[in-house]
């Protein structure tokens, strides 16, 4: 039985040193709370991540004694310096990437100390994940810290399951296109099977910066990129709801409610629950009840806000500043309001055990739950599973990814102070019966989603992912299947090479002119040396012009070429078309039409068809614009024999009969071959496969669903192949 192993930036176990010795404590974070309430099998689990506590102050013996206790719990440690922790933790973490993902742009710094140290401390990661992982392992990364390390997992372990999870916003690409580094972090999270975030929104963004910045295609919940197929999908995490509901039967939790009844008798508890961040928006909390109580002065008495502030960076100035700002915040709405028998505001900034939060859930009349931003929030979640008897009211952020779930709750707009005021006033009017109404709703969604199975479907979902991969794996095309096509070659009397040109021999240019993407004078060269071989007919057979093809291969003796997918044919130096000729005047004019409001599309008018290129159009609106051109094109009632295709980022208009298929089954005709190799990247090059005997070598280019035998990530793959067909003498 293969391991599994989850990988975080902090262990579920601190050590920290107390009157010079070593403690271990089970920690508190979000992360570690909601993994270890996972119902899993855990004899063969390993947990690898940072212990809390900086190498520096360790001697060896102390690193042996923390890897043989943290054993103890299934953990590994890696041992991270003061300096390592300061530049990659709160460093390129929480000063580079927590605020730009969270749309706090301007508090992003770039410091190229920070992206060094991130990259360092991905590769230590690594090195010891692969002590504690077999080759075959299940491994499941967690977070924002360690973006680099799927794909330095999968250059190291290529055979594991490798899943990732985000566990903050991905935010719009034109937020992300700020970081420095964006391809490094897009493309370290490529290594993964399955990458996992919080919402769809998330999910779209880190879609839409994958296209835009790596040029990546995505279809069916499968993004492609670099000869790998990533499942993309939302999971949005969930609480240990049993837990919350047992707890508000324990004796202490009891007693503090008890506690609470009598200290609040007469007033409605509005609770405020956070860890000090600028992105939970607490300043804009006190300003909406600062607020409420000048503009219902009738409430001053009857109601009654805890705040706890869960310390968090507090050697950070940003982080003090905003302390600082709360606190004075607080000072100034008590002593305003105010009276020798009532506090508006209770603060409190500390961790609080847990069953004194259930009570304070469990308690409180509302929950003020209000980010500016925030990636899930199970604050929300944690208050809606404590209430027992259907009295509660939750005010929830917009931006708070549990808004999609939490509907039933009071959603505002936190950045508005006045809407935010509103809807506390709301709640605190909301009658009984509506209360539990909604309370039901949410209980009943949050108890079918937990954490439990919040887990167990993603890792469900990474052996669907991976299984898919591996699925796709059975055609890649291997160095002992090129070695094979190889010696197949060299062995028969008669061959026929079909070969599409761009994408194929070619990268594709953002440019649809011929200067662009013309053949290398070495590949020329390697056409030539097989052209020129006895018993062996090569054809280029491309959607290209004929005058492109002819510019680029008329010096190459004996070589074949087809133009337009089968429209025109070259042979014996001599052009003949194979098609008839329609009318494509109003074809011209609506793609023209659609160009002029298309920054970067291109129309390309050949002989026998009309394209529509948007390689250079930006992903949104090239779907928008695709959509718009399709639905006109019906319209113009097109003959029957014309045909609306779908390329490689084209939309191309020509006779149906005009096919690579058709042009390959006439070569087949005219020159009968014991070995046949035909490769390319398009839907096109589906009919050339599909028309080809059973015992031709095909080869799609790139990934998705094909008739070919073999796939290759790249066209690196094609032309190895090449290069060995013209050493054959």
């Amino acid at each position: 039985m293969h391991n599994f192993v989850i990988v975080s930036n902090r262990l579920p176990v601190s050590v920290s040193r107390v009157d010079g010795k070593l403690t271990f404590n089970v920690s508190s974070g979000g992360l570690a709370t909601a993994m270890s309430s996972l119902d899993m099998d855990t004899t063969n689990q390993t947990w690898v991540g940072w212990p809390g506590i900086a190498s520096d102050d360790l001697t060896s013996a102390e690193k042996a004694t923390i890897t043989k206790e943290l054993k103890k719990y299934k953990c590994h440690p890696v041992h991270l310096t003061s300096q390592q922790i300061a530049d990659f933790y709160e460093g390129y973490s929480n000063d580079t990437l927590w605020p730009l993902f969270h749309y706090f742009q301007s508090y992003s710094q770039y410091n190229d100390a920070y992206w060094q140290a991130y990259k360092a401390v991905n590769r230590k990661f690594l090195q010891a994940l692969r002590r504690q992982a077999d080759p075959k392992a299940t491994i499941w990364i967690q977070d924002y810290q360690l973006m680099l390390l799927p794909q330095l997992t999968r250059e190291a372990l290529p055979q594991t399951k490798i899943g990732f999870f985000l566990h903050i916003p991905f935010p719009s690409y034109e937020i992300f296109r700020f970081l420095p580094q964006r391809k490094e972090i897009l493309e370290g999270l490529m290594g993964a099977d399955l990458l996992g975030f919080h919402i769809y929104d998330y999910a779209r963004h880190f879609l839409s910066s994958s296209m835009h910045l790596l040029g990546t295609t995505s279809s069916q919940g499968f993004l492609e990129y670099n000869g790998r197929r990533v499942k993309v999908d939302a999971f949005p995490i969930g609480i240990d709801y049993k837990k919350f509901r047992q707890t508000l039967f324990d004796p202490e939790t009891k007693e503090e409610i008890t506690r609470l009844n009598e200290r609040y008798q007469s007033q409605k508890i509005l609770l405020s629950v956070d860890r000090l961040d600028y992105s939970k928006g607490i300043m804009k909390r006190l300003e909406a009840y600062e607020l409420l109580l000048i503009t219902y002065p009738q409430l001053q008495k009857r109601v009654a806000m805890i705040v706890i502030a869960v310390p968090s960076r507090t050697e950070v100035d940003a982080y003090k500043n905003l302390r600082d700002e709360i606190e004075q915040a607080v000072s100034r709405i008590n002593g305003m309001f105010g009276t020798t028998d009532w506090a508006p505001i209770s603060y409190q900034f500390q961790n609080l055990q847990f069953e004194h939060i259930v009570a304070l859930y469990a308690k409180a009349d509302i929950a003020l739950v209000t980010p500016l931003r925030d990636g899930m929030n199970l604050v929300a979640k944690e208050f809606i599973a404590s209430k027992k008897n259907g009295h509660g009211v939750l005010v929830l952020s917009e931006m708070a990814g549990a808004a999609n779930e939490l509907s039933e709750a009071i959603q505002v707009n936190p950045n508005d102070t006045t809407a935010l005021m509103r809807g506390i006033y709301e709640a605190l009017t909301m009658k009984k019966n509506e209360q539990a109404i909604r309370l039901k709703a949410m209980q009943q969604r949050i108890s079918d989603y937990t954490v439990q199975e919040w887990g167990s479907d993603f890792i469900s979902q990474l052996e669907t992912a991976h299984t898919s991969h591996l699925g796709a794996l059975h055609k890649k095309l291997s160095n002992d299947d090129i070695a094979t096509i190889v010696d197949e070659y060299k062995k028969a009397t008669h061959r026929l090479i079909l070969l599409d040109y761009d994408g194929t021999l070619k990268l594709f240019s953002n440019s649809i002119s011929a200067s662009a993407s013309k053949p290398s004078a070495a590949l020329r060269a390697q056409l030539a040396r097989i052209a020129k071989q006895d018993n062996t007919t090569l054809c280029i057979i491309s959607g290209r012009p004929r005058s492109t093809l002819n510019a680029w291969f008329k010096n190459i003796p004996n070589i074949k070429l087809i133009a337009e997918h089968g429209a025109w044919v070259k042979e014996n130096n001599v052009w003949h078309n194979t098609a008839a000729d329609f009318d494509k005047k109003e074809i011209i004019a609506l793609f023209k039409h659609y160009a002029t409001r298309t920054a970067g599309a291109v129309v390309e008018e050949k002989d026998f068809s009309v394209v529509w290129h948007f390689r250079r159009v930006s992903p949104e609106l090239a779907y928008i614009r695709n959509d718009e051109i399709k639905r006109d094109l019906r319209r113009l009632n097109l003959s029957e024999d014309i045909g609306i295709f779908a390329g490689n980022k084209i939309i191309e208009i020509k006779p149906k009969s005009i096919n690579k298929g058709e042009a390959a089954i006439d070569l087949l005709y005219k020159y009968p071959s014991d070995f046949i190799f035909s490769a390319g990247d398009d839907f096109t090059d589906e009919d050339m496969f599909i028309s080809l005997p059973p015992y031709a070598r095909t080869v799609k280019v790139g990934f998705g669903d094909t008739s070919a035998r073999h796939q290759a990530g790249k066209l690196d793959r094609i032309l190895k192949i090449i290069d060995e067909f013209g050493r054959k003498n």
